[in-house]
């Protein structure tokens, strides 16, 4: 049930969908490819809840309801892009999503967002493939699957923010989400090989080495990437033990919240959920981007 209504000093609050309707009725990546199905409703629901209940402890979680037909609805990051009292609705490229679209914007205007317009011919697949990073006042956009290289541009004029676009090459990374995620004070997680030589040259500009933690390809396809952090606390699908370590290291816990389910199509714990909270970045913080 919709009972958030946005305003500024907002708690942080997720946005979940029940997965009443999920399966994988089509094939539009590549982990769908042989799942048509196959998905198992009892475990997926208890998979899901097991998260709404983990990241309900930590922090507040509201329901948006699902509809038959459309089984990716339970995937809300990729309503679109919340930054402030903006919501930036999704153009979704597949026709099997389309219809997603009304539903979420719904939502968001009942819950008092604005929703600026969005050109129907500029395909843009929200929080998949848009992420703020968590120490500059910067977007991180992905493009090569879904969303179009030109997104940009119209995010940065809605947002008056810096955007860096990034490429990605591996189609089972088709979203920047599935193997990119920005953590507080400036570090990143993220799975190299999915991106262009030239987008890794400009993340490896923006972010210091000590900075990085690189993925390694077992947890990558695990989906890893696809986290939810809540005060320095991530929520994963899957991590291994080297992995676990470099977070620790850096000063993150885990609880691991197995999802496989929801990998069948596509997706984990980031997917399945979207921040309604995203402060602004501050004058001085575009000030110092800018410059």
């Amino acid at each position: 049930m919709n009972n958030f209504k946005y305003k500024a000093d907002s708690a942080q609050t997720i946005l979940m969908c029940p997965p009443d309707f999920f399966n994988v009725d089509y094939v539009i990546n590549p982990w769908m490819q042989s799942n048509c199905g196959k998905v198992n409703a009892a475990t997926a629901q208890g998979q899901w809840e097991n998260l709404r209940q983990k990241l309900a402890a930590a922090g507040n979680v509201v329901t948006m309801p699902s509809q038959p037909g459309l089984p990716d609805l339970v995937f809300t990051a990729n309503a679109g892009l919340v930054y402030g009292d903006v919501f930036i609705p999704s153009r979704f490229r597949s026709s099997e999503r389309q219809g997603e679209e009304p539903h979420f914007h719904q939502w968001f205007a009942n819950a008092g967002y604005k929703i600026p317009d969005w050109p129907k011919d500029v395909y843009f697949e929200g929080a998949g493939d848009a992420l703020l990073d968590r120490s500059h006042a910067m977007l991180w956009a992905g493009y090569g699957f879904r969303s179009d290289a030109n997104a940009q541009w119209f995010l940065a004029e809605i947002l008056q923010i810096p955007v860096q676009s990034l490429e990605l090459v591996d189609p089972r990374f088709y979203h920047l989400d599935t193997c990119f995620c920005p953590l507080s004070d400036g570090y990143l997680m993220y799975y190299p090989r999915a991106f262009s030589h030239a987008s890794l040259v400009a993340i490896e500009a923006m972010v210091p080495p000590e900075q990085r933690i690189i993925v390694p390809e077992a947890d990558a396809v695990e989906f890893a990437c696809n986290a939810v952090e809540l005060d320095r606390h991530l929520f994963m699908n899957h991590a291994s033990a080297g992995l676990q370590a470099r977070l620790f290291e850096a000063g993150f816990g885990v609880t691991v919240c197995p999802l496989g389910e929801f990998l069948k199509s596509g997706g984990t714990a980031k997917c399945l959920t979207i921040k309604l909270v995203e402060a602004p970045y501050s004058g001085a913080m575009l000030a110092s981007a800018a410059a």
